[in-house]
């Protein structure tokens, strides 16, 4: 197994992983490896989807004025 020296880790960071550690009765070296593999196994959000599901948030929502495209348009028109 490798290893790797991570130099400049701020205070506050270091801190916090000592606490976490604490908390999950781990290490501080254990705590920050099963830390970087939930970071290393997440998967980048499909932006598409997330766009969706904002657009149904956003439609079932009650209409309580302009549309975006209004909103838009008059912004526009003040910069003119």
């Amino acid at each position: 197994m490798k290893s790797i020296t991570v130099k400049g880790i701020p205070e506050t960071v270091l801190k916090k992983l000592k606490k976490r550690a604490e908390a999950n009765r781990r290490s501080l070296n254990s705590e920050i490896l099963v830390q970087l593999e939930r970071v290393a196994d997440e998967t980048s959000p499909d932006r598409a989807r997330l766009l969706a599901e904002i657009d149904a948030a956003r439609s079932a929502l009650p209409r309580l004025g302009l549309t975006s495209t209004e909103i838009r348009r008059a912004v526009r028109s003040g910069r003119e």
